[in-house]
């Protein structure tokens, strides 16, 4: 049976759809099935989509979530469900140059999640745009790794 992997995009500019969709690329193969939503739009009642989550997520102004992450976020606060069956990842990319809030967009999607009951695979990414290394390739390298452990959590929940 395939293996589903909701991508989640929260973005100002742009730069995390490329990542989601550059995985997409690399993950989409018969045995992986993937699906990148834009949050605009998102509530909690996402999470009730079958398979594994992966946050894929900017941090804008003083380390808040991008503008179109933003219901989902509160709307997450507010509800506070049950997400103790989640398995999710977070890739947040963000710019070491601000270094009191750098990747705080991942992180507090991160915090909350887990607060939530919900169950990372592997651990939280933190790109940093001011390292030379395009997002998209970084998130390549990356996610093959992450797919086998998000293989591995979900046999050990079926």
């Amino acid at each position: 049976m395939a293996m589903k992997i909701n991508v989640l995009v929260g973005t100002m500019t742009g730069t995390a759809q490329l990542v989601a969709q550059e995985l997409e690329l690399t993950w989409d193969d018969g045995e992986t099935q993937v699906e990148t939503l834009l949050m605009d739009g998102l509530d909690a009642g996402v999470f009730a989509r079958e398979g594994v989550f992966l946050i894929c997520t900017s941090t804008y102004g003083q380390g808040d979530v991008p503008d179109n992450a933003k219901k989902l976020y509160e709307d997450l606060r507010a509800k506070r469900p049950d997400l103790s069956q989640l398995r999710y990842g977070v890739f947040g990319l963000g710019d070491r140059t601000y270094a009191e809030t750098f990747n705080f967009g991942g992180k507090r999607f991160d915090d909350l999640l887990a607060e939530l009951g919900a169950q990372r695979v592997g651990e939280r990414v933190q790109h940093d745009a001011s390292s030379g290394v395009l997002p998209e390739e970084a998130a390549a390298e990356w996610g093959a790794g992450w797919l086998e452990q998000a293989r591995a959590a979900t046999a050990q929940t079926a």
